[in-house]
């Protein structure tokens, strides 16, 4: 860039946060907006696969994260008894998508992005709405947000305010926005010490539960149920998970028993059922959630931020760490390549959603169940099946000059079947 460009992310979530690292290094001058008081993220575990990794690698992070792996052996698919359905090994997940599946905490990869930032570049406790999107290529017409110390300009602004996007109603009042997915997910992360267990996910009628540790030796459990929209427990969540959950193989009792009642998250699932007709306007762009919300039965939700952030900063292969064409010019070109693949990525969420969460019919449970458990041993790599296309993602460009494209084509280099590092894989 002939002049450092100037950036305003709104939102210092994980797609925020690595938009922000990714065109620091570019060479903006990048200044984050965020509501929260802190960075203290609302949350508590994600899963990184190897195309998010792949992402990461473009900042310098890939292999920082990688080396968070906590679980190396194999897992799988449970049912409720704790039968297996179809197990999955560390070592093929990582040789057919070149690298492994990372569980960390969130607070951890938030640590890790904010670290590629000055301290002064993330300002927390401040809301931003945006007055003026601008139009690329006219020095009178900057993008305009306010906040509650005054206006202030920019040259990009990068939209990354989650789900409830104030800014995507803003650029695009006619979109219908989010609907809820028909289920309801729970969180929590817990110390379990001396329960040894093999990571995996459990699927039941109208439920499914996860299990998986964690580097530091506290283990991450999700669950999720069909439920409407707004319904609460009566008396607490904790007690709803014991009534749900509490009679399933181990170590769920063993995870239940030992979880506080205040530790235990639950949000409603949200996703954008009609995709935007762009994720741009003016000087304006959407990335992660405010672009595309989907349901996290891919576990791509984060991931496919990262991929977004990454994807802006650096859109063309072999793009140096600065560029002359400033990014406001160059988001048509996002828009082409993330809309379709995010898309894509979403609806794929969605019908693994009606297999896993919605299918609540005893018998439509029953036979699901035998399928998987038949098609598993007659085809060993059926679930990693259905990740082609998503985790064997290549980022199109950084300053490294790393090759790839955005298009979601099955594509692996030799190279990346050398990395070293701790393996990992959870269904």
């Amino acid at each position: 860039m002939a002049a450092a460009e100037r950036v305003i992310v709104i939102g210092a979530g994980i797609g925020g946060l690595a938009a922000a690292a990714a065109l620091r290094m570019r060479g903006a001058r990048v200044t984050v907006l965020e509501r929260a008081p802190s960075l203290e993220p609302v949350g508590a575990a994600i899963s990184l696969s190897p195309n998010a990794l792949r992402a990461l690698d473009v900042i310098g992070l890939g292999d920082d994260i990688r080396a968070l792996s906590a679980w190396q052996g194999d897992g799988g698919l449970r049912a409720p008894s704790g039968r297996w359905l179809a197990r999955t090994e560390a070592a093929a997940a990582a040789e057919r998508f070149g690298g492994p599946l990372v569980i960390l905490h969130r607070a951890t990869l938030v640590d890790h992005l904010a670290g590629r930032l000055p301290s002064d570049a993330v300002r927390t406790g401040t809301p931003a709405r945006l007055t003026d999107p601008g139009v690329p290529g006219d020095p009178r017409r900057p993008a305009r947000v306010e906040t509650p110390d005054g206006e202030l300009e920019a040259d990009l602004v990068v939209a990354a305010d989650g789900l409830r996007s104030a800014v995507r109603g803003t650029l695009f009042p006619g979109h219908p926005g989010t609907v809820h997915s028909g289920f309801t997910t729970w969180r929590v992360v817990v110390p379990l010490p001396g329960v040894a267990f093999p990571s995996h996910e459990t699927w039941g009628r109208g439920a499914i539960w996860g299990t998986h540790p964690l580097r530091d030796g506290r283990v991450y459990a999700y669950a999720a149920a069909v439920a409407p929209a707004g319904e609460k427990a009566p008396d607490d969540e904790r007690a709803e998970l014991l009534r749900r959950y509490g009679d399933w193989h181990s170590p769920i009792p063993e995870v239940l028993a030992a979880v506080r009642t205040e530790a235990v998250l639950r949000h409603d699932v949200h996703h954008i059922a009609e995709p935007l007709p762009a994720f741009h306007r003016g000087r304006v762009v959407l990335v992660g959630d405010a672009a595309h919300a989907m349901p996290p039965t891919l576990g791509q939700g984060g991931n496919q931020a990262v991929e977004d952030a990454i994807t802006l900063a650096f859109p063309r292969p072999g793009m140096p760490s600065s560029a002359d064409e400033p990014v406001a010019d160059t988001l048509p070109g996002y828009t082409a390549v993330r809309l379709p693949r995010t898309t894509a990525v979403t609806r794929r969420a969605v019908r693994a959603a009606r297999l896993n969460v919605l299918t609540t019919g005893r018998v439509g449970t029953a036979v699901r169940n035998s399928a998987l458990a038949a098609l598993s041993k007659a085809a060993p790599s059926l679930l990693l099946r259905g990740f082609d296309g998503v985790a064997d993602w290549r980022p199109p460009g950084g300053p490294s000059g790393a090759d790839g494209d955005d298009s979601g084509a099955p594509r692996m280099l030799a190279a990346d079947h050398g990395r070293r590092g701790p393996e990992e894989n959870t269904p």
